[in-house]
């Protein structure tokens, strides 16, 4: 017996001094037994309930707006998700692996009559009705080794990642939050500068392309996937903060297909986007405070300027009326030729951010973009309708504070006003809209 106790607590010890610590990449990591790689394993839980909001704080495209004698729409949301990070040290750098899986609930309650669309449909919550929908995701799962990043991550187009609020962002070019295909390469060329050149799944920054149709034909559309879009970057990091100047070319490839066994026409022009960024570190608020901002440009491609557009507005009044509407496609074909007329776009997201204590922290933000339309185009998009012009116009400001009152655990706060300048002219049913949205989360990350 005492020999078998003996044996159990040497066995024991010698275990526990197997799982050793790896110190390499900071806080964390372990070594996986029996192997030279580092292993970290992190993620969240998180709560919320939006107010005039979709799910994680998106902004509402479609369906009625509340008013003072109808219940607010309302979207709960419970997200989970785990993370795990493994790191080697090989004769070309490291080689690291990431990847995320998460599992999403969300309720969407409208009691202002607006409509729900299902799961990765638009900007709206809900599934059918008003039923719970859950379903699994993964924005993150990538490989990296000597400057190369193969996977899905955020896009090399990206720079304000809004830190400071908890919106799936409207404005910006934003795609951490869903994740995108690319294949990269960035350079080090020291001092903190860099530059990248990545090609990126290009259906993800699709719009949609539109045209008059006929009662013969099937109105245009994006054709299947020819060329990636290409993205590149130069890139400064350094004590001051941090900034980025990017452009990117996106295939705009309109297909019409007449009928069965017909050649269907083909119209293709090149998108582009370019867009600038810039972080500021300021220490004399806060040891930790920082203001960041990006602005963008585009034509033919409104994700890189608005990534969360999803087809722009089509708002309702509570009589279900036309209230206010802002049509988004990368193009309008404009006559019989296939002649396509790219749509320009633009934007400008910034926010500060503020630390007044280790538990508390407050942001201010705003954002604000415009989608134009030149006369043949806005002549097929308004049809018989009213005013002469496409062109519309959304601006945000809002504020999020956040208190931690034990390390790791989130409480947040956030409210957002809304101001939507409508296509068409406010003529008629057509009318400007503004509206207030909020938010509360609380979150728990289990990562050291």
């Amino acid at each position: 017996m005492d020999w078998d106790i003996g044996f159990y607590v040497r066995s024991v010890r010698k275990t526990v001094q197997y799982v050793k610590i790896c110190s390499l990449y900071g806080a964390g990591f372990f070594y996986i037994p029996g192997t030279d790689t580092c292993l970290k394993v992190g993620g969240f839980v998180r709560a919320e309930v939006n107010a005039n909001a979709g799910g994680s704080f998106s902004v509402l495209s479609s369906g009625r707006l509340p008013s003072s004698i109808q219940a607010s729409e309302e979207t709960w949301r419970t997200r989970a998700g785990v993370s795990f990070d493994a790191r080697t040290q090989t004769q070309f750098g490291t080689l690291r692996s990431y990847m995320i899986l998460a599992t999403t609930e969300t309720n969407g309650q409208v009691g202002g009559g607006g409509a729900a669309n299902g799961p990765g449909v638009g900007n709206n919550p809900g599934g059918s009705g008003l039923a719970p929908y859950t379903r699994l995701w993964s924005n993150a799962a990538f490989i990296q080794l000597a400057g190369f990043t193969v996977g899905k991550t955020a896009s090399f187009f990206d720079f304000d990642t809004n830190p400071y609020s908890n919106q799936t962002n409207f404005w910006g070019s934003n795609y951490g939050g869903a994740g995108i295909d690319v294949f990269a390469y960035t350079a080090q060329f020291g001092n903190g500068w860099s530059a990248s050149i990545s090609v990126e799944e290009p259906a993800s920054r699709r719009m949609s392309i539109t045209s008059t149709g006929s009662a013969t034909a099937t109105p245009w559309a994006y054709g299947n996937q020819q060329v990636p879009d290409v993205v590149g970057n130069i890139r400064i990091d350094q004590a001051w903060g941090s900034a980025q100047v990017m452009a990117a070319y996106h295939q705009v490839r309109g297909v019409l297909t007449p009928g069965l066994g017909v050649t269907p026409t083909e119209s293709s022009e090149a998108g582009w986007a370019v867009g600038g960024g810039l972080k500021l570190n300021m220490p004399m608020f806060g040891a930790k405070d920082y203001v960041i901002a990006q602005a963008n440009y585009s034509k033919g491609v409104i994700s890189y300027v608005g990534q969360g557009v999803n087809g722009g507005f089509a708002l309702l009044n509570e009589d279900a009326t036309i209230a206010s509407v802002g049509p988004a496609f990368d193009a309008v074909v404009t006559n019989a030729n296939g002649d396509m007329s790219l749509t320009k776009a633009l934007s400008v997201t910034a926010g500060f951010e503020h630390f007044w204590s280790a538990q508390w922290k407050t942001s201010l933000y705003g954002a604000i973009g415009e989608v134009r339309y030149d006369d043949a185009a806005a002549a097929v998009l308004r049809g018989a309708a009213i005013g002469p012009s496409a062109d519309w116009s959304y601006s945000q400001i809002g504020s999020r504070t956040v208190w931690t009152p034990v390390a790791n655990l989130d409480l947040s706060v956030e409210v957002m006003y809304n101001n939507l300048n409508t296509a068409f002219g406010t003529a008629g049913l057509i009318e400007d809209k503004n509206w207030w949205s909020g938010i509360f989360r609380v979150q728990r990350n289990f990562y050291p």
